[in-house]
């Protein structure tokens, strides 16, 4: 069972209140900043989600980033990390390729708990035991900032198209 998310508290006087609805019909209020955390040097973010898409696994590096603790994360659905940025439709293309078992590629503009923001080049896979299932492994790189200007050009179409 997934951890209910508390809406953020607003981080500064000046950041940005929005409302998310995910798939799972939840809702939560986030803030959010102009500050970009620079992707860490030499790094992976490293994460594994049940089934359900609920953190059961975060590395250092994921942990020092979002500005979670480790036991925040644990439990916790990996929409805790939603930008409202990202358009559901480039979420809705992660989880039908890793439900159909193969491996998907993509930029992701994250959230953290402080209304800051990164960008990740993620690669996720689906995690089979005895040919089955069990789960899905991310790991994320360091993002080309070429392909994120590219990327948030037509993320932003994306989210016209679902606004109309």
């Amino acid at each position: 069972m997934a951890k209910q998310l508390p809406d953020m508290v607003r981080p500064t006087p000046d950041a940005q209140e929005h409302h998310l609805k995910f798939y799972d019909g939840t809702t939560r209020t986030v803030y959010t900043t102009n500050n970009e955390l620079p992707y860490p040097d030499g790094k992976l973010i490293v994460s594994r989600v049940d089934l359900d898409g609920n953190i059961t696994h975060a590395n250092d590096s994921f942990v020092d980033i979002s500005g979670y603790k480790r036991e925040e994360l644990i439990g916790a659905p990996q929409h805790i990390l939603r930008h409202p940025d990202m358009p559901k439709a480039a979420y809705a293309d992660l989880w039908a390729t890793v439900k159909a078992g193969n491996k998907w590629h993509g930029y992701v503009k994250n959230l953290c708990k402080d209304g800051s923001y990164y960008w990740v080049y993620a690669t996720a896979v689906p995690n089979v035991r005895r040919g089955e299932t069990v789960g899905y492994t991310s790991v994320r790189r360091k993002p080309s900032r070429s392909k994120i200007q590219e990327t948030e050009a037509q993320y932003a179409a994306l989210r016209q198209e679902e606004q109309a």
